[in-house]
């Protein structure tokens, strides 16, 4: 399923606006280093701690983002929007705070803890399907039939605005960090790096991070135009079964529609690499971070297994909602 990408251009002076918007409404994430996490690494790290907003990810930035941007019939309309968690998080987080209705279709295998959240939150939960792809369809069709403002995950360009602030915060407060390991499910978070990074630090290597289980989006940016492919992983945050077309278009660099510098590389991992890297920072960074959170660092060991590259490492703990099933993974080991 290729997904056609919106009218309205993505830019770096979007990703400023943006920043501006969120100051009303956020406090900026830390980043700290952990000497014990560096040494087990074996490389510098710069942690940053996206896990520590309202909704424990990052996604809050571009839900705040787009409400901001709401015109008053999108308001009185609402707003309708597919999700296995973070994302649908954000939008009810959003909605709420702009006094809106929002209704989120989430699969079946969305975590209970995630979908718990989002009711919450005052949203409307609707499941429907077993994968996201289910979800996103019946999210399609209620748009369609309620009038409700519809809200890509992947090719808003608000979103992709407000998640870009992450890592316009990250290098302004470490300029040292010459490589950034981000978690890509759509995708936004990656694109909004590499906008950042074009703008203010071209010679930092921007990598993108994906589950070896669904692998939409690396053969996506490996190709010439956004594919599906089965969605097998346990990690809920990275299970998406498409490549999405405005993301894929910044990511894929000189090849894209918007002619940047793109992904320097792309990792693709196992789940148990992921579970593997959620205990090194419960362990040495003293942070519980869910599977789609732990992703950056398993990337960055993958790397650190199979290349010479160093330098300091930027890693972005992007969520914090750990499900049922990853406690039980990382009490056992």
């Amino acid at each position: 399923m290729t997904i056609a990408p919106p009218t309205a251009p993505v830019s770096f002076d979007g990703v400023l606006a943006a920043a501006e918007a969120l100051r009303a409404h956020l406090e900026v994430a830390p980043t700290w280093r952990y000497e014990a996490l560096s040494r087990a690494v074996g490389r510098d790290i710069v942690v940053k701690h996206e896990n520590m907003q309202p909704t424990g990810s990052f996604k809050v930035r571009g839900g705040l983002t787009l409400a901001a941007q709401l015109d008053a019939d999108e308001r009185r309309a609402g707003l309708v929007t597919c999700s296995t968690g973070n994302h649908a998080q954000s939008i009810a987080f959003a909605a709420r705070l702009a006094g809106t209705r929002a209704v989120i279709v989430m699969p079946h295998c969305a975590p209970s803890v995630k979908v718990d959240a989002v009711r919450a939150l005052g949203a409307q939960v609707v499941l429907e399907g077993e994968r996201l792809p289910d979800a996103s369809a019946h999210a399609r069709a209620l748009a369609a039939e309620s009038g409700m403002r519809f809200v890509d995950p992947g090719n808003e360009p608000a979103m992709i605005h407000g998640h870009a602030t992450v890592y316009l915060e990250l290098l302004q407060a470490h300029p040292e960090v010459e490589e950034i390991l981000v978690p890509i499910g759509s995708g936004s978070g990656a694109a909004g790096a590499c906008l950042v990074r074009d703008a203010i630090a071209p010679n930092v290597r921007v990598v993108g991070v994906q589950a070896m289980g669904a692998p939409a989006a690396h053969d996506s940016w490996a190709g010439d135009a956004e594919v599906a492919r089965p969605a097998e992983t346990r990690v809920s945050g990275l299970a998406t079964g498409c490549g999405f077309a405005t993301p894929q278009s910044i990511l894929r660099g000189a090849r894209g529609s918007a002619g940047n510098a793109g992904l320097a590389a792309f990792e693709l991992v196992t789940d148990d690499a992921i579970d593997n890297a959620a205990h090194l920072l419960a362990v040495h960074a003293r942070t519980l971070a869910e599977g789609a959170g732990a992703a950056s660092l398993a990337g960055l060991l993958a790397r650190a297994a199979g290349t010479n590259v160093a330098g300091t490492a930027g890693v972005v703990i992007t969520g914090g909602n750990v499900s049922v099933d990853e406690w039980k993974r990382l009490a056992n080991r």
